[in-house]
Protein backbone atom coordinates (compact mmCIF):
# COMPACT_ATOMS: atom_id res chain seq x y z
CA UNK A 1 0.00 0.00 0.00
CA UNK A 2 1.65 3.26 -1.10
CA UNK A 3 1.93 6.00 1.46
CA UNK A 4 1.09 9.61 0.73
CA UNK A 5 3.99 11.98 0.29
CA UNK A 6 4.69 14.26 3.20
CA UNK A 7 4.39 17.27 0.91
CA UNK A 8 0.61 17.21 1.39
CA UNK A 9 1.08 17.98 5.09
CA UNK A 10 1.00 21.75 5.64
CA UNK A 11 4.20 23.12 7.11
CA UNK A 12 3.84 24.87 10.42
CA UNK A 13 6.54 27.22 11.57
CA UNK A 14 7.29 26.70 15.24
CA UNK A 15 9.82 29.07 16.78
CA UNK A 16 12.67 27.37 18.62
CA UNK A 17 12.48 27.27 22.39
CA UNK A 18 14.63 29.70 24.32
CA UNK A 19 17.21 28.39 26.78
CA UNK A 20 15.00 29.20 29.80
CA UNK A 21 12.08 27.39 28.14
CA UNK A 22 14.25 24.34 27.44
CA UNK A 23 15.49 24.30 31.02
CA UNK A 24 11.94 24.49 32.35
CA UNK A 25 10.86 21.68 30.02
CA UNK A 26 13.74 19.56 31.34
CA UNK A 27 12.64 20.20 34.94
CA UNK A 28 9.00 19.35 34.10
CA UNK A 29 10.15 16.09 32.48
CA UNK A 30 12.12 15.36 35.64
CA UNK A 31 8.93 15.85 37.68
CA UNK A 32 7.15 13.27 35.51
CA UNK A 33 9.99 10.85 36.13
CA UNK A 34 10.01 11.55 39.90
CA UNK A 35 6.28 10.77 39.93
CA UNK A 36 7.04 7.43 38.24
CA UNK A 37 9.38 6.60 41.10
CA UNK A 38 12.60 6.83 39.08
CA UNK A 39 15.86 7.31 40.97
CA UNK A 40 17.65 10.64 40.86
CA UNK A 41 20.57 9.10 38.95
CA UNK A 42 18.16 7.66 36.41
CA UNK A 43 16.35 10.99 36.03
CA UNK A 44 19.66 12.83 35.58
CA UNK A 45 20.64 10.43 32.81
CA UNK A 46 17.26 10.62 31.10
CA UNK A 47 16.99 14.43 31.07
CA UNK A 48 20.69 15.04 30.43
CA UNK A 49 21.37 17.07 33.56
CA UNK A 50 23.94 16.90 36.31
CA UNK A 51 22.84 14.65 39.20
CA UNK A 52 23.33 17.50 41.68
CA UNK A 53 20.85 19.66 39.73
CA UNK A 54 18.35 16.81 39.75
CA UNK A 55 18.86 16.39 43.51
CA UNK A 56 18.01 20.12 43.99
CA UNK A 57 14.98 19.87 41.69
CA UNK A 58 13.65 16.86 43.61
CA UNK A 59 14.02 18.67 46.93
CA UNK A 60 12.20 21.74 45.56
CA UNK A 61 9.51 19.52 44.01
CA UNK A 62 8.96 17.65 47.30
CA UNK A 63 8.52 20.95 49.15
CA UNK A 64 6.48 22.93 46.61
CA UNK A 65 5.29 20.63 43.85
CA UNK A 66 5.80 21.04 40.12
CA UNK A 67 4.80 24.72 40.27
CA UNK A 68 7.88 25.45 42.38
CA UNK A 69 10.05 24.34 39.43
CA UNK A 70 8.37 26.62 36.89
CA UNK A 71 10.21 29.60 35.46
CA UNK A 72 9.74 32.85 37.28
CA UNK A 73 9.56 36.20 35.51
CA UNK A 74 12.86 37.99 35.13
CA UNK A 75 13.67 40.42 37.89
CA UNK A 76 15.34 43.75 37.65
CA UNK A 77 14.63 46.93 35.82
CA UNK A 78 11.76 46.70 33.34
CA UNK A 79 12.79 46.73 29.66
CA UNK A 80 13.05 50.12 27.99
CA UNK A 81 11.55 48.84 24.74
CA UNK A 82 8.19 47.17 24.29
CA UNK A 83 7.71 44.13 22.04
CA UNK A 84 6.80 46.25 19.00
CA UNK A 85 9.93 48.36 19.36
CA UNK A 86 12.11 45.29 19.79
CA UNK A 87 10.67 43.94 16.54
CA UNK A 88 11.36 47.22 14.78
CA UNK A 89 14.97 47.28 15.98
CA UNK A 90 15.44 43.63 15.01
CA UNK A 91 14.11 44.33 11.51
CA UNK A 92 16.38 47.36 11.15
CA UNK A 93 19.43 45.37 12.25
CA UNK A 94 18.61 42.54 9.84
CA UNK A 95 18.93 44.99 6.93
CA UNK A 96 22.63 45.26 7.73
CA UNK A 97 24.92 48.01 8.93
CA UNK A 98 25.54 49.49 5.47
CA UNK A 99 21.81 50.08 5.03
CA UNK A 100 22.11 52.51 7.94
CA UNK A 101 25.05 54.46 6.52
CA UNK A 102 27.98 52.61 8.06
CA UNK A 103 30.97 51.89 5.79
CA UNK A 104 31.38 48.21 6.59
CA UNK A 105 28.54 45.74 7.04
CA UNK A 106 29.76 44.95 10.54
CA UNK A 107 27.67 45.34 13.67
CA UNK A 108 29.26 46.65 16.82
CA UNK A 109 27.46 47.33 20.08
CA UNK A 110 27.85 51.06 19.50
CA UNK A 111 26.39 50.88 15.98
CA UNK A 112 23.48 48.73 17.11
CA UNK A 113 22.76 51.29 19.85
CA UNK A 114 22.78 54.14 17.33
CA UNK A 115 20.29 52.29 15.13
CA UNK A 116 18.10 51.38 18.11
CA UNK A 117 17.95 55.05 19.11
CA UNK A 118 17.12 56.12 15.55
CA UNK A 119 14.34 53.54 15.25
CA UNK A 120 12.75 54.02 18.66
CA UNK A 121 13.60 57.62 19.47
Amino acid sequence: MPSEPLSCVPEVSVPPLTRPQLTEARRMRAVELFEQGRSQAEVARMVGSHPESVWRWKRVWEQGGAQALRRRPARGRPPRLDDLQVGQVRAALERGAQAHGFEADLWTLERAGVVAERVTG
